[in-house]
C-alpha cells in the first residue's frame, strides 16, 4: 500500500482535520518520504529513540504513535531532537501521529476500549476540548464498588512497575463513569457537572486529591501510558483489515 493511501485512510477515518485548531501535536504524517509505501506497520503508544529502534529492528515501514514528536513545530533539528529523529531518516522509517482524534474517537479510541472493557452502556461524549470531545462516559451494566472497579481494570492495564490508584472520595457504589485518558484531571470539573460517580484518568496532578475529596467523586489513576493502549491497539487491528503485516511495541513507563 502507498504511504499516502495509508495516511489518508487514517487521516480520514479519525476526522483528524476536526482537531486541528485544539490540539498541539502535528497529526498525521509527521516523517516520511509521500511517495513511500508501507508492507509492515508498527505500532506504539510513544515515537521515541526506544520505539523507533525497535520498529526498525522488526523490519517496519512505518509507525503509527499516540504521542509524536511534534508539537507545535520544530525550528531546529540539533541535540537530542538530531538523535530522535535520526532513525527515522537513516531507515526510511515513516512516523505516523494521532493524539486528540485518537483519544476522542467514539469506537476506536481510547476512552471508548476503556469503556468498552467496562461494557459501558448509554455513552456519551465527554471531555469537551472546543467544539470536540476526548472522552466518553456512560453506566456500568451494574453498580459496584470503587474497589471492585480497580480490581476490574487492573489486569488490562500495563502500568510497568507502578499500579492503578484509586482516591476513595465519592459514592460507594458506583454506576455512572467517566472516562479521559492520559492527563484528564483537568476535566474533573465536567465529570462532577455530568454526575458521574467515577472519573477514570491516567495520571493526576497534586491538586486534584483536594478537588475530588471537596467535590465528593472518586478517582481511578491508571497511569498515562496504560491507559493509552487501547487506541494504538484498534489501529493496529484496522490496519491488520487492510492487509497490512503489523507488529505492536509495548514500551511501558510506569506513569
Amino acid at each position: 500500500m502507498d504511504l499516502s493511501t495509508f495516511c489518508a485512510r487514517f487521516d480520514e477515518l479519525l476526522a483528524v482535520g476536526d482537531y486541528a485548531d485544539v490540539d498541539a501535536s502535528a497529526n498525521g504524517l509527521q516523517v516520511g518520504p509521500p511517495d513511500g509505501t508501507v508492507e509492515k506497520a508498527a505500532f506504539a503508544v510513544d515515537g521515541a529513540v526506544a520505539t523507533f529502534e525497535t520498529a526498525v529492528e522488526r523490519g517496519a515501514d512505518v509507525l503509527v504513535v499516540h504521542h509524536g514528536i511534534s508539537w507545535g513545530g520544530i525550528e531546529r533539528v540539533t541535540g537530542a531532537d538530531y538523535r530522535r529523529v535520526a532513525p527515522l531518516i537513516e531507515n526510511d522509517l515513516a512516523l505516523y501521529a494521532a493524539h486528540l482524534p485518537l483519544d476522542g474517537h467514539p469506537e476506536l479510541g481510547n476512552a471508548a476500549g476503556i469503556a468498552d472493557l467496562l461494557e459501558l452502556t448509554r455513552r456519551e461524549p465527554f471531555g469537551e476540548m472546543g467544539p470536540v470531545a476526548v472522552g466518553q462516559r456512560g453506566h456500568l451494566p451494574e453498580p459496584t464498588t470503587p474497589a471492585a472497579l480497580v480490581d476490574r481494570l487492573r489486569p488490562a492495564l500495563d502500568t510497568g512497575d507502578g499500579d492503578v490508584r484509586l482516591l476513595d472520595f465519592g459514592p460507594e457504589e458506583i454506576e455512572h463513569v467517566a472516562v479521559l485518558t492520559g492527563s484528564g484531571t483537568d476535566w474533573l470539573g465536567e465529570a462532577v457537572a455530568v454526575g458521574a460517580d467515577v472519573l477514570i484518568t491516567g495520571e493526576g496532578k497534586q491538586k486534584v486529591y483536594h478537588e475530588a475529596r471537596e467535590a465528593g467523586i472518586n478517582v481511578v489513576l491508571g497511569g498515562h501510558y496504560a491507559t493509552e493502549t487501547f487506541g494504538v491497539a484498534a489501529l493496529e487491528d484496522q490496519a491488520a483489515e487492510w492487509g497490512i503485516e503489523t507488529t505492536f511495541i509495548d514500551e511501558p513507563t510506569g506513569l
